[in-house]
């Protein structure tokens, strides 16, 4: 495949996800290759993006050390994707290539126009809009959020929209992917899914049970957020 590229975001040292991401891609024609994901348990120091009581105020918690690794790892993709100019799928690592898999690249790079970012898995089924019929491959619009970050195509102006829009580093990656109301990038799908996840394990187990935050607790969130979006130019939560 030409004007296109994948890169998979792997930790140093994941043979066995290395080993299982090889045996899926090496049956296709695309370009890929691994990118050396960030440890986020290794982290020294939070990264500048990081600002953890601001994070707590708004968010309700901070984000685990490995969240922060996850978001930094899909921000070094994007800046390949932008240095390189060229269209890249981002995957994790942990994921299953369905046969209708190349057909949906080859449908997407070569007949569907309107589109900066596609979302190829998704954990959560939700209503969808359908925005270009192809042959047994639709191109959608998601009417809610599906829910993950395992593989998504995303072209190098939209990677650049993403990079600018995370200057903060202060919500899940998966969250901001889906958050239009800051970075106005929309997520569109494909119906069916080309990548499936389902029997997917995250590397992020330092993620504590969180209970929605409810009461007293809420409310505060609440006031900070409206604080926030009174007081900055750049609010966080935009409404």
């Amino acid at each position: 495949m030409q004007d296109i590229q994948a890169l998979v975001i792997s930790l140093a040292g994941s043979d066995a996800r290395q080993q299982k991401v090889r045996s899926e891609l090496e049956q296709t024609s695309l370009p890929w290759r691994f990118l050396d994901a960030v440890r986020g348990a290794s982290l020294k120091d939070n990264p500048k993006e990081y600002k953890p009581e601001k994070v707590k105020r708004l968010l309700g918690f901070e984000l685990t050390p490995n969240e922060l690794g996850c978001f930094l790892s899909h921000k070094k993709a994007w800046q390949e994707c932008v240095d390189k100019n060229i269209a890249t799928i981002v995957f994790e690592d942990d994921f299953f290539l369905l046969p209708h898999f190349e057909k949906t690249v080859h449908f997407l790079m070569t007949e569907c126009k309107g589109w900066s970012a596609v979302r190829l898995q998704g954990l959560s089924e939700v209503p969808q809009e359908k925005i270009q019929a192809g042959e047994e491959i639709n191109l959608v619009r998601n009417i809610g959020d599906a829910v993950g970050a395992t593989a998504y195509l995303i072209k190098p102006e939209a990677a650049q929209i993403l990079l600018d829009a995370s200057t903060d580093i202060y919500e899940p990656l998966d969250h901001f992917l889906e958050h239009y109301q800051k970075h106005h990038l929309e997520f569109l799908a494909i119906n069916p899914y080309p990548v499936d996840i389902t029997g997917a394990q995250t590397t992020i187990a330092d993620r504590p049970g969180r209970l929605p935050i409810r009461g007293l607790a809420k409310l505060k969130r609440s006031v900070s957020r409206a604080l926030d979006r009174w007081l900055s130019k750049n609010p966080w939560f935009p409404s």
